[in-house]
């Protein structure tokens, strides 16, 4: 006679497999996970530009280190979007 909670965790299990097994993301799904990877590349972007620009007032040099930083920042940010639409 199967006790009641390893029979609870038996149709929990089957549950999840079933739902694994038989789920498509949703379109809700997948147009958050656009605007957090999209927010990802900005942010870096942004912040990049910002201590860029920072420097370039404080050194006076031009727009040198807004240029070097804009590109890491944009390629920092693609990086962590890659892994994270990897990890998902």
């Amino acid at each position: 006679m199967p006790r009641p909670l390893d029979e609870a965790v038996r149709r929990e299990r089957e549950r999840r497999a079933r739902a694994q097994r038989d789920s498509r993301r949703s379109i809700g799904k997948d147009l958050a996970q656009v605007g957090a990877l999209g927010w990802t590349v900005v942010v870096t972007t942004l912040l990049g530009v910002y201590a860029g620009r920072w420097l370039d007032r404080r050194l006076g040099t031009g727009i040198a280190f807004t240029l070097a930083l804009l590109l890491a920042g944009v390629t920092l940010g693609c990086v962590l979007a890659w892994q994270r639409l990897n990890r998902s």
